[in-house]
């Protein structure tokens, strides 16, 4: 067999970071002696250049691509900068969707996002329902933007043959995430604030009523789950990878979750003057189940102690 070169995108971000340190368990470096992983982070390259990105694929010839990299962020900054987030997604999507077919990529696996679905739906939602609506008016520009990775893996695939395909995580936490207190996801950005909040003996206020739901998957679990994806998931159509419905938390519980992790002993508050974003989205890991049944994922609760504790850990490094 000859040797498959694995060029990741954003890969020293959360799910590239995590896919390191999965390939360093002797159980899932069996299934890749045969691969070489490149892992770039924005540092690197500027994906929005598409002579950067054809430079790259000359310079690794990539016979495989996991496309994590993206202009990502929380809430609020998805309200404030939306003609970034739809620009700066749209272009380095198309770039690398385009440098993968003109190098002549075996499979291409991109990664979407549940906010890609419609606002107004049926619960659960699932990989059917991706374009039946439009999404969430709090972070539409991003939405769109990422849903456009599936329209164009599917004209590749109608036009070239090409395998590119998508995957869709929930709300992805662990270490080496990044823990900026204004731009970051709730889990994160919160652990810093209890951080914060603990070093200073001040009590905590959290954004919003905490009511909201979510499904989290930690980044571990997801990394074993891309790599499954780009050995054994052949269809162009999209998968969801999560955990499943009867996991789903309210950010009240993440708070109190990330409060005992960082034994925190303050006040907590909740601000409900501040938006809550999208109530809910749960999202269906049905399909996923069909091909891993016994696959098992990390408890919240774990998650949130091991992502706490390497924050702590590494505050000095961490990004923020």
């Amino acid at each position: 067999m000859s040797k498959r070169v694995v060029l990741v995108t954003g890969g020293t971000g959360l799910v590239g970071s995590g896919i390191q340190a999965v390939l360093s368990d002797p159980e899932v470096k069996a299934h890749h002696d045969n691969d070489e992983f490149i892992f770039l982070g924005s540092k690197d390259c500027d994906l929005r250049d598409m002579a950067v990105c054809e430079a790259l694929f000359e310079i690794y010839h990539p016979t495989h691509v996991i496309h994590l990299a993206a202009f990502v962020g929380g809430l609020f900054i998805n309200m404030a900068k939306p003609v970034e987030f739809y620009n700066d997604n749209l272009t380095m999507n198309n770039n690398i969707i385009q440098c993968s077919h003109k190098f002549g990529v075996e499979k291409l696996v991109s990664c979407l996002s549940t906010c890609i679905f419609p606002d107004k739906t049926t619960y659960p939602i699932d990989e059917t329902m991706v374009h039946n609506g439009p999404p969430h008016s709090s972070n539409f520009a991003y939405a769109h933007a990422k849903r456009m990775i599936d329209v164009a893996n599917k004209a590749y695939n109608q036009e070239y043959g090409c395998k590119f395909t998508s995957v869709i995580p929930t709300n992805i936490y662990g270490p080496h995430d990044n823990y900026h207190l204004q731009n970051s996801h709730v889990i994160p950005g919160l652990i810093h604030k209890f951080y914060n909040a603990k070093k200073n003996g001040t009590d905590m206020t959290v954004m919003g009523t905490g009511a909201p739901l979510r499904q989290f998957i930690y980044s571990e679990d997801l990394a074993k789950l891309f790599l499954w994806t780009l050995r054994d998931y052949d269809s162009v159509e999209p998968i969801i990878l999560s955990v499943g419905e009867e996991e789903e938390v309210s950010i009240k519980d993440v708070v109190m979750a990330i409060a005992e992790a960082m034994e925190f002993k303050g006040q907590i508050t909740f601000d409900t003057t501040k938006a809550d974003g999208q109530f809910k989205k749960t999202a269906s890991n049905a399909k996923l189940r069909t091909y891993l049944p016994d696959f098992k994922f990390i408890d919240i609760k774990a998650g949130i102690k091991k992502s706490v504790d390497w924050f702590v850990a590494n505050y000095d490094i961490a990004r923020k």
